[in-house]
């Protein structure tokens, strides 16, 4: 069947549609062919009451009865009226019988166009009949009347604007005319040549030519065709005066001392607001306090007058901010005199005397006021009092948003609402009475619409209900017009008011007209237009024909159908390749004729038709639906919780319908906008991911990642959150101020997403250390306040940061300083250190109090002591500096002492008494019983009787052993060689000596050491120690060299340490490391053979060589050289070389005698000094050091990790010196240096002991 077929075949089952009244309610009964379906009701559309004699008699109060009755005639018709507002409305249901075969969607088109177009209900208006502009399009349809623009109701002629534009702007069909009155008058614009008019405008312009005062006026624009007249609200045009002070002499003001004045300003009216301000002729604020005010009215009151009020040069000055205008008053002279009686006969001195009384009040006059308010606005109610001494200003009534301003004279309260309507109170108080003022305070309101009457499209024979209603303090009067005109000079025809509602029975036409409800109370007036329109029209269809819709399975789609027409049309969707009408609970036609389908399926493709008509015509469309899969996204981007300054990064990955695969885009957003297209150089958008360069907390919040393909979207959120530091805390105050404590109070500053942990207290004084701030305490993150416990008389200041997870934010501005009373010291000092420097004299020093802790100026101490044992009375004296010499002291007595500090605001606690010795004196005793035991050839064990406390006169140190070599034992010469010295702490009586030359003979002795220095030394001690190794081989070369041998000459070791009993030379050849020959050895017997020919070499080779000296001990450390074989032509060359010239053996042997003097002043002075040769180590072969040494060297000890000779040799040789010797530990043992309670290093020596068989005892010798 075609659509026209189907169109021809629909239009059969409608029935001509009666005029009606109103929209309906209606039941189905389909007795047409098909399956059966449940009655259904179509949404109500609720409208007033439409039956005039109904509705009247409602109004007059007649319902029981006669309204019954009129209700039940009515409900013969199938029309049921029910109450909506005061009066009545009506819910129309049309009986079956009335249209007996209309079809469902055409009645639920009836009635979902008459609720759109109608719009009657009793709550809900549109706020303008406009006809769309594609019903235009079609027909000329006559249009009433509108106002589109206007001027505000006030407009305001400042003297610096050009111009002053008076607007009035309106549509219609035919174009509206304008006409304007003025003061109620007629007032024609087009005919004054002064003013700039437009054509089919009825707005002016009155240009600022100096001749403004004629036009000052209220105005109201008309505007007006064949149907009606609009009327605007009225435009009050206002030209100001410039504001100006009467030219004046004013008096001066005389007033005694103690008495209230007031300086009147009285300004000039003027353009609102106006500013007062008192000042003097130099433009010097009169400052204002408890006892000078300004008040509202803008004079200047004096509570009560004193002396430096007199002055001649009071001057107001009113200010007009909008206006730009600023005058001033004549100055004014206020002369305060005083009065003096005598008050001493026999001084005869005399003084002011001023009478105190009672206060009164200067403002307000009177016990009371009556105040009216509008809401919203700011009440202001002023109190000014005067009386002797001044008196202060209570109020009673404060609300919770009432603010007291000007040192309690003025209660101010923003926004007032209802709730602050009642009886406030103000009193002026002093010690000799009060007055009091009662403020009664009403809240009113200007007019506003409770009911605003709405444009409304009627169909011909329609009864039409117009209700205006409105409310305000006092209640607004309401009055009706038509076209402009007051209601009562209308003909009333058709049409009845009473009160707020306006009823026209039956219309036609000609009731088409402009309708003005006007409200107004002392506050102001409202007003608004209602165009009525009453017409038929047959359907138009608005939306194109053939529109193509995409839909999204399991989502929804509307088809649009939009109709204009009157009476409404009813409306029916169906598909093409069916014949009856879409229906289901997923299908649902709207009241502007759309067909939604919700929940879409893929066989809801396809074509689909639109069928509308009305008693005037009928219509139709045609449009097609496509079905996609929806779009979803599989991956979302993730919530990040990310530092600031660092950079975030959103992923997004949408899945799309097929078709869409290239024509789909992904949107970012925050906050609603697109960051795609952002000129931000931080956001960053490639392909689905959005990078967000340098966060910062403008970039906090949702991001929403959308998928977006042309017929669907879904979007993604993700929030990112930045983190910092925590900001600073605020309004960081003082409060509970006591003495030495107080509580310090903060508000904790945003904590950047981040729990704070921690507060920090800081604070800074300003005497000792100002600018330095020092951490006070810490403060659980939950504690917002901290009890602080402080010092004496310090100036704080205090500030807080805050800690969370990111790390410690900035401090808290420090604002307030808090200055602690002096008090006693909290404490006394501490570290008291006593010692004795001389022996009949005792230092007592001591630590400070830090000068935060002294707590108050004058800052002593008192030292106190006496011999423990000996005396009972406490020798005291009082010191400002932190040590104290007690002279006259016996000798290393053990003293009581303590230290008490003191202010000048008292004595600290009682302090702890601390026990100390007086000053030492030398040793007077030496060590007895010295013996020395050979360990072996380089060290000796010491042993000696400990000296009586007694002798010691202080504490004991510990003991010094001094020794020296006498000489070598193979010298039969007595040297005194320098001194050396090692001192061994502690109470003992051995030790351990090491680093001494092998055969050599030693003299020694022991002392003991306290406090005070060295005491005598024992009587010296003689010792042998035994043969060792010799030193290295000294000079050692290779000279001579030839292609198979090369002569190798040296010279003896410095030191032999025994009898030289040879040398073992040895050598090998080391060409390079992967030809390395055997080591070779030749025993060398002679001790005095110092050059020795080595033959056999191979020819081109390199050879190292190595040579020991040797005792009956062993042998010694190697001294190593290295040479190069020549070849033959070489050889011959240098055999008739330089070297056989004789300047070049002269020069030779000047080289040789010269290197033999300095080896020769080495050795001389070695031998002097002390010091002993370096023990060489060779890294290539190790080994060979240990060829040839016997059990007496170093190396029969054991290798632990404990080795008290290691390096010894290096350390005698390196670091003694001339003199006495500063040898330590260090230079003999391990780095530490330890001695372990026997005296002997710390580590036991291993392997065997080599001890001479004799032990030499020494004598004791006493000194004087």
């Amino acid at each position: 069947m075609s659509f026209f077929a189907r169109r021809e075949a629909l239009a059969a089952y409608v029935s001509p549609v009666p005029p009606i009244c109103s929209s309906v309610h209606q039941r189905r009964t389909d007795s047409s062919p098909g399956p059966s379906r449940p009655a259904r009701l179509s949404p109500p559309v609720r409208l007033p009451c439409v039956t005039e004699e109904c509705f009247f008699r409602r109004r007059e109060g007649r319902e029981e009865n006669e309204a019954k009755s009129c209700h039940e005639s009515i409900a013969t018709t199938g029309v049921r009226c029910t109450e909506c507002w005061p009066g009545v409305s009506l819910f129309l249901h049309a009986a079956q019988r009335v249209w007996p075969v209309m079809r469902l969607p055409w009645r639920l088109g009836v009635a979902f166009l008459l609720g759109a177009f109608l719009n009657t209900s009793c709550r809900q208006f549109t706020n303008a009949l406009d006809i769309p502009l594609e019903v235009l399009a079609h027909v000329n349809l006559e249009q009433l009347p509108s106002i589109t623009e206007q001027s505000p109701a006030s407009l305001i002629a400042f003297p610096f604007d050009e111009s002053f534009t008076v607007k009035c702007e309106a549509t219609g069909n035919p174009e509206p005319e304008f006409k304007w009155t003025k003061n109620g008058q007629d007032f024609d614009p087009y005919q004054d040549p002064r003013l700039i008019t437009e054509e089919d405008s009825g707005t002016f312009v009155i240009p600022n030519n100096g001749n403004l005062t004629e036009f000052q006026g209220s105005y109201r624009c008309y505007a007006s065709n064949k149907l009606g007249t609009a009327m605007s609200e009225e435009i009050e045009f206002v030209i100001p005066n410039v504001p100006k002070f009467p030219k004046e002499k004013i008096e001066p003001i005389e007033v005694e001392e103690g008495q209230p004045v007031i300086l009147e300003c009285n300004p000039p009216k003027g353009i609102p607001p106006l500013q007062i301000y008192w000042m003097t002729i130099g433009l010097q604020h009169i400052e204002q306090d408890e006892r000078v005010t300004v008040g509202l009215n803008g004079n200047l009151y004096f509570s009560n007058a004193v002396q430096k009020d007199s002055r001649r040069d009071y001057c107001c000055f009113a200010a007009f901010p909008r206006i730009r205008t600023i005058v001033q008053k004549t100055a004014m002279s206020v002369i305060v005199t005083s009065t003096k009686s005598v008050t001493d006969s026999g001084g005869g001195s005399s003084a002011n005397s001023i009478l105190e009384r009672k206060p009164s009040l200067l403002s307000p006059s009177g016990d009371r006021t009556y105040t009216h308010i509008v809401k919203g606005k700011e009440l202001l109610l002023e109190c000014i009092g005067e009386g002797y001494p001044t008196p202060k200003i209570e109020w009673l009534k404060l609300p919770d948003r009432a603010v007291v301003e000007n040192h309690g004279k003025l209660l101010t309260i923003d926004d007032v609402k209802e709730g602050d309507e009642g009886i406030y109170m103000c009193k002026a108080k002093n010690a000799h009475g009060e007055a009091v003022h009662y403020f009664h305070v009403t809240v009113e309101e200007p007019p506003k619409w409770d009911v605003e009457p709405k444009s409304q499209l009627n169909m011909i024979g329609a009864d039409v209900v117009i209700k205006c209603a409105a409310s305000g303090n006092p209640t607004p009067t309401v009055a009706w017009r038509v076209n402009g005109r007051p209601l009562k000079e209308v003909p009333a025809g058709n049409r009845r008011g009473y009160d707020d509602t306006i009823f026209i029975h039956n219309a036609s036409p000609s009731d088409s007209a402009v309708y003005q409800c006007e409200a107004s109370n002392r506050h102001g007036t409202i007003l608004t237009n209602a165009n009525i329109m009453i017409m038929n029209l047959r359907p138009l269809i608005l939306t194109e024909d053939g529109v193509q819709y995409s839909a999204v399975e399991e989502k929804g789609v509307i088809m649009h159908c939009r109709v204009f027409s009157s009476p409404p049309s009813a409306i029916s969707w169906s598909k093409v390749d069916s014949a009856s009408p879409v229906e289901g609970s997923r299908f649902s036609v709207h009241e502007n004729g759309s067909l939604e389908i919700h929940g879409v399926e893929r066989e809801d493709e396809g074509e689909y038709s639109c069928f509308v008509q009305n008693t005037e015509g009928k219509s139709a469309i045609t449009a097609t639906l496509e079905v996609k899969a929806p779009t979803r996204i599989v991956n979302p981007p993730q919530d990040l919780r990310i530092l600031v300054g660092t950079t975030a990064q959103f992923s997004c990955q949408p899945e799309v319908d097929p078709s869409f695969t290239d024509d789909y885009e992904i949107i970012w957003e925050k906050d609603g906008v697109a960051l795609n297209d952002s000129e931000s150089t931080g956001y960053v958008v490639e392909d689905e991911m959005l990078q967000i360069i340098n966060v910062s907390f403008g970039d906090q919040g949702v991001y929403i990642c959308v998928a977006r393909t042309p017929v669907d979207q879904d979007s993604a959120v993700a929030l990112l959150t930045v983190l910092d530091v925590p900001e600073p805390p605020e309004d960081v105050v003082l409060a509970e101020r006591k003495n030495r404590t107080v509580k310090l109070k903060w508000i904790p500053g945003d904590d950047h997403n981040s729990t704070i942990t921690e507060f920090i207290v800081e604070y800074e004084e300003s005497q000792w250390q100002p600018g330095s701030w020092k951490e006070l305490m810490r403060v659980p993150g939950n504690h917002h306040s901290a009890l602080l416990k402080l010092h004496g008389h310090v100036d704080y200041s205090f500030r807080v940061s805050a800690i969370n997870e990111v790390g410690r934010g900035r401090p808290s501005e420090a604002r307030e300083r808090y200055r602690t009373p002096a008090s006693a010291p909290d404490k006394n000092p501490e570290n008291i250190r006593i010692e004795g420097h001389l022996p009949h004299e005792m230092d007592i020093n001591w630590e400070p109090l830090p000068p935060i802790e002294h707590n108050g100026p004058g800052l002593e101490y008192k030292v106190s002591y006496r011999q423990q044992g000996v005396e009972e009375a406490w020798q005291e004296h009082m010191v400002k500096r932190h040590s104290f010499v007690v002279k006259n002291t016996p000798t290393f007595v053990p003293y009581e002492v303590k230290i008490q500090a003191k202010n000048r605001a008292g004595w600290a606690p009682e302090p702890n008494t601390v026990v100390a010795y007086s000053g030492e004196d030398f040793p007077s005793a030496a060590p007895d019983d010295v013996e020395v035991e050979v360990m072996n050839n380089t060290v000796v064990k010491v042993s000696w009787s400990r000296v009586h406390k007694d002798k010691l006169h202080g504490h004991l140190g510990g003991y010094r052993v001094n020794w020296w070599r006498l000489r070598s034992l193979l010298d039969s010469r007595k040297t005194h060689g320098d001194k050396h010295m090692l001192m061994f702490p502690g109470d003992r009586n051995h030790a351990l000596v090491p680093g001494l030359r092998p055969f050599s003979e030693y003299s020694l002795i022991v002392m003991a050491f306290n406090g005070r220095g060295n005491g005598p030394g024992s009587h010296p001690v003689t010792f042998k120690t035994p043969e060792g190794v010799p030193d290295q081989v000294a000079l050692f070369r290779a000279k001579d060299i030839q292609k198979h041998a090369v002569t190798l000459t040296w010279s003896p070791p410095v030191e032999a340490n025994g009898f030289l009993t040879g040398y073992i030379l040895q050598y090998q050849l080391i060409n390079n490391t992967e030809e390395v020959g055997p080591l070779l050895s030749v025993d060398i017997p002679s001790a005095d053979t110092t050059k020795w020919l080595l033959q056999d070499l191979e020819p081109v080779s390199r050879y190292r060589f190595y040579l020991r000296g040797c005792t009956r001990v062993g042998c010694g450390p190697a001294a190593s050289e290295e040479c190069t074989t020549i070849p033959e032509a070489r050889l011959a060359s240098i055999h008739g070389g330089i070297s056989n010239q004789g300047w070049f053996i002269g020069l030779m042997c000047a080289v040789a005698l010269l290197t033999l003097i300095v080896l020769i002043a080495c050795f001389v002075n070695r031998n002097k000094g002390g010091k002993y040769s370096v023990k060489e180590k060779e890294d290539l072969h190790p080994d060979l050091e240990s060829q040839g040494m016997n059990d007496d060297t170093f190396c029969e000890y054991s290798d632990n990790d404990e080795k008290p000779l290691k390096g010894s040799q290096h350390s005698l040789a390196g670091d003694t010196k001339g003199g006495d010797s500063g040898d330590s530990m260090v230079d003999y043992g391990d780095e530490d240096a330890h001695f372990n309670e026997d005296g002997s290093f710390i580590g036991e020596y291993g392997g065997r002991k080599e001890r001479a068989s004799v032990e030499i005892k020494g004598t004791n010798q006493s000194t004087a």
